[in-house]
């Protein structure tokens, strides 16, 4: 074999990802050492999630008078169970270089999942740099501490979990991470889908309400309380944020971005790209349309379907991209789930290596672009739309490896 064709192999063959894999991990371990040790650490939260959770320990349950240096307690509460902990861990939070380094071994097991994941989806290895490369991401995990990191690991354990068919443990996970942060409720749309396709009706609503019970166990002290300001403060649907602090639409101008006339048309678009994704991606395995299926599931007669694990990371991290796409305002702390979901969908968008490589090149870019240009945030924009849409316009290949499975095998545990 000619050096050429030795190269195309080593690039193309996902036979040798189980040897690549063990070699970025490692490498990027020594990289977040060389972070730690060499760049300084930047003060955003940390203290304010320290001083919020100083108040949960000391007895406070009302959500409204939990507070810190930078603001409110605005995250649902998962994420105060987390920084409890490291609260404790972490000397109440006065020990940062081991905070740190818990939370590179944070990022370094998320990473070995969504390795695992691209390697169920036969990703080929000339996408796999591109995991361990990002400078933004390292900064979320290393040099913040942001809880973006907790609940992205929860994100892609749960895309794992559903790749390996394992529903229950998958929408647990899944819900612990919404706890975490709101942001993983990007991820329903898909969910309901892939349930629906694979289990039919009753087990995917068994699901669905077993999703709003580890919401309810997990605010119960909370909720007893104080319930609407516990509700109101952690699922903030409305929150308005600063124009100045925007990654994304910086470059509509500040008039525009602050209307109500701008928010309803992001969420028209985020409507209607998810309907165009249900009809002409997501339900193709089935082979059935939207009100046939339907039918077939209140009837009873849906012919259950064998999602293959690519067509469910496919599925899963469009949600995604579509809600960050159509989301008003992404901060920085954001590309904690985008980082390693771009490779992926550039790959099932169908775009050349190179185009990939540059496109996540201009993304990461963009991404540490501070403060955000009008440059910088139409490159953010245009880099998810070309992720979501190269998907769209590419949906054979999301489908691949699908198949209608009608027996009883496909709720497995």
């Amino acid at each position: 074999m000619d050096l050429k064709h030795m190269v195309q192999d080593l690039c193309l063959n996902s036979r040798h990802t189980k040897w690549i894999a063990p070699l970025l991990v490692l490498g990027d371990a020594l990289l977040c050492a060389l972070i730690i040790w060499k760049v300084s650490y930047t003060e955003i939260d940390w203290t304010t999630y320290m001083q919020q959770v100083a108040l949960y320990i000391s007895g406070e349950r009302d959500y409204t008078a939990i507070k810190g240096s930078t603001g409110p307690l605005v995250y649902p509460a998962a994420h105060v169970y987390s920084y409890s902990l490291l609260y404790h861990l972490t000397d109440e939070g006065r020990d940062i270089f081991l905070g740190q380094i818990m939370f590179a071994g944070l990022y370094l097991a998320t990473l070995i999942v969504v390795i695992a994941c691209y390697r169920l989806s036969g990703a080929p290895p000339y996408l796999f740099p591109l995991l361990i490369l990002s400078k933004r991401l390292h900064s979320v995990f290393v040099l913040r501490l942001f809880n973006d990191g907790l609940a992205a690991f929860a994100m892609w354990m749960a895309i794992y979990l559903f790749q390996r068919k394992k529903w229950t443990a998958a929408v647990a996970l899944w819900s612990a991470g919404v706890g975490v942060k709101m942001t993983l409720l990007l991820l329903a749309p898909a969910i309901m889908i892939v349930t629906l396709l694979s289990l039919s009706l009753l087990p995917s609503l068994q699901l669905g309400v077993l999703a709003v019970l580890v919401q309810v166990l997990l605010g119960a002290p909370f909720l007893q309380e104080n319930p609407v300001g516990y509700i109101s403060r952690a699922f903030e649907l409305t929150r308005q944020f600063l124009f100045r602090w925007t990654v994304n639409w910086r470059f509509v101008g500040e008039e525009w971005f602050l209307s109500r006339e701008f928010s309803l048309l992001l969420l028209t678009l985020h409507l209607i790209l998810l309907g165009f994704f249900v009809t002409t991606v997501w339900l193709r395995p089935s082979m059935s349309n939207l009100p046939n299926l339907i039918s077939d599931l209140l009837r009873g007669q849906h012919r259950k379907v064998s999602l293959s694990s690519s067509f469910i990371m496919t599925t899963m991290l469009t949600s995604l991209a579509i809600g960050l796409l159509c989301a008003r305002s992404l901060h920085y702390q954001f590309f904690a789930y985008l980082a390693w979901a771009t490779p992926f969908l550039l790959w099932q968008g169908g775009y050349h290596p190179t185009l990939i490589y540059a496109i996540w090149g201009l993304q990461e870019w963009a991404w540490n672009t501070y403060p955000s240009t009008n440059v910088s945030s139409s490159i953010v924009v245009m880099s998810l739309a070309a992720q979501v849409f190269g998907v769209l316009l590419n949906s054979k290949r999301a489908v691949d490896g699908v198949g209608v499975r009608p027996d009883k095998k496909a709720h497995r545990e």
